[in-house]
């Protein structure tokens, strides 16, 4: 019996000390309550429907994706995207994030906006955000750019370095978001160089490099040696049939970026200048709100002022300094008031 009792006793400390370790070992990854980096896991859930432009357009859909990546790894937040080869996918894609109780359902683009209305009021308890339209319901968040005033800022360079005195502007759909570009590099264009001639060509897409690529191909043989693009992935022709003449010698052509800075993604060979837009920004801002539980609907336009739109910062690889201090001036004209630029 003694012997017996001694056995059990043993058993039974030798059992306490290893829940002591499990309990040990469990306390120490709650505290981290994360993944292996410690980054502390959070619960929130992000969804992302972009236009037909995907998320690799090189522009503002994958601005937008970069910022939730960002908080996937800064925030641990659970961030996923959809990709909408057609607009009847936008309200397919966009339900799928709301019925599935996402904290967040991000639509990128002006395309989007009437059917993110449309999911809005089905659903008033759902959070949403907007990148380039404005929803009227009180469930969604809108941002806006002033893309008219970075637009004049490019324009500005396009009209101060041109050497034939012509440059182009090609623009994807002719959209209210897309004529604020043009009219806002026309501006620029003329304010710089009053003598420059300014040809335009909507492809009508935004998803479609061949057509950029003709585009642009038909600019270049008219003389223009500068062009700015504001067409998302359809961009992609236009840098691609620059490099190609740019290769192949003969008169040196530029494209100016927008959205990010493009000299990224094409080099500084041919990227003249790129305008930025703050989507990254917005995004990261907007998405943080709804972590901290602070999120509100309404609309908000971000312009020079808020340092929303610019100039990339790689600017002056290619820009003198001399056109980057007429740059200023004519930015902190526009901030003042004292310069309105067109949107239209």
């Amino acid at each position: 019996m003694k012997k017996m009792f001694k056995l059990s006793l043993i058993m039974l400390l030798a059992f306490s000390v290893v829940l002591a370790g499990c309990g040990k070992k469990k306390e120490e990854t709650g505290a981290t309550g994360g993944d292996s980096a410690g980054t502390a896991k959070s619960a929130v859930k992000v969804g992302l429907v972009t236009d037909v432009g995907g998320v690799n357009d090189k522009s503002f859909n994958q601005s937008a994706w970069e910022a939730l990546e960002g908080l996937k790894k800064d925030k641990g937040i659970d961030a996923q995207y959809l990709q909408s080869k057609s607009k009847e996918d936008y309200v397919t894609n966009l339900n799928k994030y709301v019925k599935g109780k996402y904290d967040l359902t991000w639509g990128i683009g002006f395309d989007l906006g009437e059917d993110m209305k449309t999911v809005a009021d089905q659903n008033p308890d759902a959070h949403l955000a907007i990148i380039d339209a404005v929803v009227d319901s009180p469930n969604v968040r809108s941002v806006t750019f002033a893309e008219n005033e970075g637009a004049f800022l490019v324009g500005v360079v396009a009209g101060k370095m041109t050497k034939t005195g012509k440059v182009g502007f090609v623009g994807g759909s002719k959209i209210p978001v897309i004529v604020r570009f043009e009219a806002g590099f026309k501006a620029g264009v003329k304010a710089a160089n009053p003598n420059a001639e300014i040809k335009i060509n909507y492809t009508g897409a935004f998803d479609k490099p061949d057509q950029g690529k003709a585009a642009a191909a038909t600019m270049y043989n008219d003389g223009v040696d500068i062009i700015f693009h504001a067409s998302g992935a359809t961009g992609t022709g236009v840098f691609n049939e620059a490099i190609s003449r740019n290769k192949a010698g003969g008169s040196k052509v530029w494209v100016i970026g927008v959205d990010k800075d493009q000299s990224l993604e094409f080099g500084d060979d041919v990227t003249l200048t790129s305008m930025v837009k703050g989507v990254t920004t917005a995004v990261d801002k907007v998405t943080k709100e709804v972590i901290d539980g602070t999120f509100k609907g309404g609309s908000e336009t971000l312009g020079l002022k808020e340092n929303g739109v610019g100039l990339a910062d790689t600017s002056s690889k290619n820009v003198p300094a001399d056109v980057l201090k007429e740059v200023e001036d004519y930015k902190q004209k526009i901030i003042s008031g004292e310069i309105k630029v067109p949107e239209e």
